[in-house]
């Protein structure tokens, strides 16, 4: 069986505890005041909001707090405590005005401390019994616990409301940055709408484009200095200063376990071409033809970013250069266009060549004899040269052509 607790309250007889409450709610309005005059003497910059009949909303507070306490009080301890709703108003308040939970919770002790000094005094002149009256200040902390997370309530409200106004006003920075013709904006045409989300201005941006692990993936954990649109499909960052020193650490940190591109540093009225760059970057990383798995910063994929995108342009040039070897098979003839390649890399003989591709001089020199026989005077053209060597170095970006060092397949 479960041992029922005897309260020492419920013991109390009713007429004592009438005679308790009726004094304690005739005391109410003084003992409010007498509150509110020492919460304002200990923390003289608190703000005092009035209402509509120019009465402090504290003092309000205050006053119906304890006469909803003691009317839980009259009824029974072990019925549910009601809480005044203008708590949350006070936890909204404090959130809307940047001031802690902290200090507001301090408040309402102080208030809790003085209210029970009064309130003991009256117990005294009741003669209501010790332990009824340690249990009535037990049934006090719980009601301040319920005061507290009404304005714990309110203080969330606010602080979600508040952060969704900074997300539109962020995105909508963001999108008049990445708008075309942005550079006709000049810096003070932006200040405005920054200055709605305490962005100082940059000199310099670069514009991250991500790509979400999964959809209920936690949000990159940048600093308040980096604009985050987790709106878009593949969410999008304006990082200010990228250059500036830990500045990179700082971003692969924040982003661990995302793929993305970081597009170059650019003026801030050039955002937009950063978003394109950091936008063909994820385009080739979703092809798989750049990796996966972390950030990756557009200067250091260059070659890609240049040689891979304009594939219709690339595809016919090299359709176009690389016609001798469409009756060569496809081993040789791929081993024909490495060579080419480390050749005109390397723009040296057949031991450097051999070197390169981890192969014989002689296999080299067989492989030149062959490539000459099929270009003819072509590969001492400095322009057909450099075509070659274009789409030569695009084959090699798609996985057609082994990395020197890395041979794709046995020779």
């Amino acid at each position: 069986m479960v041992e029922t607790v005897r309260s020492a309250w419920r013991d109390v007889p009713p007429a004592q505890v009438r005679e308790f409450a009726a004094r304690a709610l005739d005391e109410v309005p003084a003992l409010a005041q007498r509150i509110l005059a020492e919460i304002r003497r200990e923390y003289p910059q608190l703000p005092l909001a009035l209402d509509e009949y120019g009465e402090p909303r504290a003092l309000t507070g205050i006053r119906q707090s304890l006469e909803y306490f003691v009317q839980h009080m009259s009824a029974g301890l072990d019925l549910p405590h009601v809480h005044p709703r203008i708590f949350q108003e006070f936890g909204r308040g404090a959130g809307i005005q940047g001031r802690s939970l902290d200090a507001l919770q301090a408040i309402y002790r102080l208030g809790v401390r003085l209210a029970w000094r009064r309130l003991a005094e009256i117990g005294q002149q009741v003669a209501i019994p010790a332990p009824a009256m340690y249990e009535l200040a037990e049934s006090g902390f719980e009601y301040l616990d319920g005061l507290v997370a009404e304005s714990v309530r309110g203080f969330a409200e606010a602080a979600a409301r508040q952060a969704g106004e900074r997300l539109r006003h962020q995105r909508r920075l963001m999108d008049q940055l990445f708008a075309a013709g942005t550079r006709a904006h000049t810096a003070s045409a932006l200040t405005d709408r920054a200055a709605r989300i305490g962005w100082a201005l940059p000199g310099q941006v670069a514009v991250a484009v991500l790509l979400r692990p999964a959809r209920e993936s936690v949000a990159p954990a940048v600093g308040t200095d980096v604009l985050l649109d987790m709106e878009c499909e593949r969410p999008r960052m304006v990082v200010p200063e990228p250059d500036a020193a830990g500045r990179r650490e700082l971003l692969q940190r924040a982003t661990a376990g995302w793929s993305g591109a970081l597009g170059p540093a650019v003026p801030l009225a050039d955002a937009a071409k950063s978003l394109r760059w950091a936008s063909a970057a994820v385009d080739l990383m979703e092809r798989g033809l750049l990796p996966a798995g972390q950030l990756l910063h557009c200067t250091e994929h260059t070659e890609a970013l240049v040689l891979l995108p304009p594939e219709e342009l690339i595809e016919d040039l090299t359709r176009r250069r690389l016609e001798p070897l469409a009756h060569c098979g496809p081993t040789h003839g791929r081993r024909l266009a490495e060579t080419l390649l480390a050749w005109l890399e390397t723009r040296g003989g057949a031991p450097e060549v051999a070197a390169r591709l981890g192969v014989h001089p002689q296999t080299v020199r067989y492989r030149l004899r062959q490539i000459r026989e099929l270009w003819g005077d072509e590969v001492d053209n400095p322009d057909r040269r450099f075509e070659l060597e274009l789409v030569l170095r695009a084959r090699r970006l798609r996985g057609e052509l082994s990395v020197p060092g890395r041979p794709s397949c046995p020779r």
